[in-house]
């Protein structure tokens, strides 16, 4: 241990350098810790703290940033390359809820059969998935096909600006050309 410290007081205020004895017994006489800080410093960066208070206030601290993290979930959507209408409809229902509670969703097309040898059936599903929801997903990882199953991982889009203007509303002289 070094013979002299640069000690900082429990407002962090600059006391000075002093002895190591002389900091212990001022630690003493305010009932405080004198903790390290700077170890590799010349001299070595001491403060005078409650250092069981510090720990609390730090544990607290942790927990409170716990609590406030999301957590992501993966959500798996199975299709078939037969999947009808009614079926499709429902889960892409699914798909649009999972992303608007922001979590991720893998869509899993399962081959059976022989329908493995028409990949392009399944290809063309997924790409259809992904234009329909084209203006609120992102593509993480784009149709692979991994041995009987054609995975695509889609992710929720970022917000869009409020209070931008719609350019897909048309202006009321276009409007009226229509009537």
């Amino acid at each position: 241990m070094a013979p002299e410290v640069r000690v900082s007081g429990p407002e962090n205020e600059p006391m000075g350098i002093l002895s190591l004895a002389e900091a212990l017994r001022l630690a003493g006489e305010m009932d405080v810790d004198l903790v390290e800080i700077a170890a590799t410093a010349v001299p070595p960066v001491c403060r005078l703290m409650d250092y069981g208070k510090f720990k609390y206030q730090e544990q607290k601290r942790a927990a409170e940033a716990k609590a406030k993290q999301t957590v992501i979930d993966i959500k798996e959507v199975k299709f078939r390359p037969g999947t009808d209408d009614g079926d499709y409809n429902i889960k892409m229902r699914n798909i649009r809820r999972f992303l608007a509670d922001g979590d991720k969703c893998k869509i899993t097309l399962r081959f059976r059969g022989r329908e493995i040898t028409h990949q392009e059936l399944g290809l063309a599903l997924l790409n259809r998935i992904r234009d329909e929801l084209a203006d609120t997903i992102i593509v993480e990882q784009f149709p692979k096909l991994e041995g009987r199953q054609m995975i695509m991982m889609i992710a929720p889009g970022r917000k869009k600006p409020a209070g931008g203007k719609s350019t897909d509303a048309p202006s009321p002289a276009e409007s009226v050309e229509r009537i």
